[in-house]
């Protein structure tokens, strides 16, 4: 909803989107940083151990895990070996197997249980928190002894109190929190790559 005297043109809803975008942001960074900062700890803790990080959500949540796995697989900000993360939506063959033989909502629960091992970090992306397939891949991966993060928003909904760690993003807009959790990813993959290959 536009605010009363607000720029009704294109270019002034372009403004007040960005705008909104960016306050978002302003209030992760002051509630959620040192969320974040343990989440990096947590995840980087992982990797030195030898774990891997399996990352998961629907739709633009699924896009996100395969963008920040694609980061510490590849490289973000220096060269440093590969990290072992892996995007468990990015299969289709195993999504359309799995869907189809015990319906969607197991599809990242037998995911986490094919490839997930005690040790192992799984980070779940759901911008409202209650995507049923979701949960039950938290679940999974907390009776197989991995750690487990979320990214969400929308208060954090049943998903905020199943994880380890929640990195709640205070919005109720979902463009808005899918935005803010690809900064957060960002951030991550910046904090694990200063911990694990320090510049000296």
């Amino acid at each position: 909803m536009r605010e009363s005297g607000s720029d009704p043109s294109p270019a002034g809803r372009v403004r007040a989107l960005l705008e909104e975008s960016a306050r978002v942001k302003r209030a992760v960074a002051e509630g959620q940083a040192e969320a974040i900062a343990r989440a990096a700890a947590l995840v980087s803790e992982a990797f030195r151990a030898g774990g891997r990080a399996l990352l998961f959500g629907n739709g633009g949540s699924a896009a996100d895990a395969l963008h920040v796995a694609a980061e510490w697989c590849g490289r973000l900000g220096r060269e440093r070996p590969g990290l072992p993360a892996l995007a468990l939506g990015a299969n289709p063959s195993e999504l359309t197997a799995i869907a189809n033989d015990y319906g969607f909502e197991r599809v990242f629960e037998r995911l986490v249980d094919a490839h997930g091992r005690a040790g192992d970090v799984a980070i779940a992306f759901s911008t409202s928190g209650d995507s049923p397939n979701v949960l039950a891949a938290v679940d999974q991966a907390r009776a197989r002894g991995l750690r487990t993060l979320a990214l969400t928003g929308k208060g954090g909904g049943k998903l905020a109190g199943r994880v380890e760690l929640a990195i709640v993003v205070p919005s109720d807009d979902t463009q808005r929190i899918q935005e803010a959790h690809i900064a957060i990813g960002h951030a991550l993959a910046e904090l694990v790559e200063d911990a694990l290959f320090p510049v000296r």
